[in-house]
């Protein structure tokens, strides 16, 4: 059952149970005001006669078309215009031992409305008047015939109305599920849908087109991403099959030649690894699945800034750090900090020094290299992005892009700035880190 059926039988529904119930309730009010009037007329007439039955000797007609009978003490009718049946209720009206009352009952064939009250006086007696139905119940079955029809008009015009107004409330939906379908054909996530109006099914369509354009922007991405890949790769591998190559007439090289290419291919492996495992990290971004949990952030920067002095011997680190606790991917923070720690080395010169500081949930890595210049500082942290300056050195440019992937995937940022007496100064904040014993800085949280 479509969504459209589904929205017309349920406008249709509501339209019958409405109008249903307004009916009956009409049909029944006007059915209790009908015979009230009838009560109301038959109590007037009787309580003439019930006042002075002697009228009723002398051919009582104030009341035209209702009918009227005397009943004695022992039951027999001593006056009227009809003959009634007198039953036993009848009787113990007449004896006294009843109060009057009202019925509806057939009386030769015909369906009346029969009041019978005692007579007021010593002789005793009771006063039975009736009245034929036949103009209420025909009354009540015109109205009855009026109502079943509006009803059903009613529920028919609710029928076209609701088909009518869900295919119109449902055209924005259906341009969505169009457009997902093309989509779907031609896997071209360019396309756009209209936007009209202010409503929810606009705001949708509106949703629908931000989804479609971060597909795009994602799958452009993921092409980049393949082909700067594919490139930074086919570099060291050309660089390895032409080593090779040379390296299978051994027997035309001397020593020193073989001994150098043998130097390159396992720099060249080396750097082929590390750019693999880079893509892979890249590869990773903020995936949901990736298991958090609290780290302790000062003892990782302490980790990773005795392994840069390992790494770098000729470079001086200096780390300050206050402990501090982060919710995330320890592996990934790890490779984080790292990556910063490594460019800091990379570019300081011999016998400098690099601080590392963290505080108040911030990282914060200077060194005293060249530094960055203003025009490069927006760039870093893209993708296979080098610098000029740094293409004639080793690295894939890979490794502050991860640092901004990383700090995203925690909420987080990181930026390059011009250190105060040259050289550059990161800084890589973290949602959510706090001094252990202290609530979450309100700014990051």
């Amino acid at each position: 059952m479509t969504l459209r059926l589904r929205l017309t039988l349920v406008a249709t529904a509501v339209v019958a149970v409405v109008l249903g119930a307004a009916s009956l309730t009409v049909y029944f009010v006007m059915k209790h005001e009908l015979f009230k009037q009838v009560d109301t007329q038959l109590a007037q007439h009787a309580a003439v006669l019930q006042r002075n039955p002697d009228q009723a000797f002398h051919g009582f007609d104030q009341y035209s078309g209702d009918f009227y009978a005397i009943v004695g003490t022992s039951g027999s009718v001593a006056a009227g215009n009809f003959l009634p049946p007198v039953d036993a209720s009848i009787k113990l009206v007449a004896s006294g031992k009843k109060n009057g009352f009202f019925r509806t009952r057939v009386i030769h064939d015909y369906r009346v409305r029969e009041l019978v009250v005692p007579v007021l006086g010593p002789e005793g007696g009771a006063v039975d008047v009736v009245r034929i139905d036949d103009n209420v119940i025909h009354d009540l079955n015109r109205l009855k015939f009026i109502l079943i029809f509006v009803t059903l008009a009613g529920i028919g015009l609710a029928a076209i109305g609701g088909a009518l107004v869900s295919r119109t409330t449902l055209a924005p939906v259906r341009r969505l599920t169009q457009a997902a379908e093309r989509i779907a054909r031609t896997r071209d996530p360019s396309e756009r849908v209209p936007e009209r109006g202010h409503d929810e099914l606009s705001r949708l369509g509106h949703s629908f087109n931000t989804m479609l354009a971060a597909l795009e922007d994602a799958i452009e991405t993921q092409r980049r991403f393949v082909a700067d890949a594919s490139h930074e790769l086919r570099t060291p591998l050309t660089s390895m099959q032409t080593n090779l190559d040379v390296l299978r007439r051994q027997e035309q090289l001397d020593p020193q030649t073989r001994e150098r290419l043998l130097d390159d291919l396992h720099r060249e492996s080396h750097e082929m690894r590390d750019l693999i495992g880079g893509l892979l990290e890249l590869a990773r971004g903020d995936d949901p699945r990736l298991a958090r949990e609290p780290v302790q952030l000062d003892e990782l920067v302490e980790d990773s800034v005795e392994r840069a002095r390992s790494r770098f011997p000729k470079v001086a680190f200096e780390a300050t750090v206050e402990p501090t606790t982060v919710e995330g991917a320890r592996d990934r923070l790890e490779r984080a900090v790292w990556n910063l720690l490594e460019n800091a080395g990379k570019w300081s010169p011999e016998g400098e020094t690099v601080e590392v500081t963290l505080a108040g949930g911030e990282l914060r890595v200077r060194d005293r290299g060249p530094g960055i210049s203003p025009d490069d500082r927006a760039l870093v942290f893209d993708r296979f992005y080098r610098s000029e300056d740094s293409r004639s050195m080793p690295g894939s440019g890979l490794g502050l892009a991860i640092v901004r992937e990383v700090a995203e995937a925690h909420g987080g940022t990181v930026t390059a700035e011009e250190a105060p007496g040259g050289g550059a100064l990161m800084r890589l904040q973290l949602n959510g880190a706090t001094r252990n014993g202290s609530a979450p800085d309100a700014g990051n949280s």
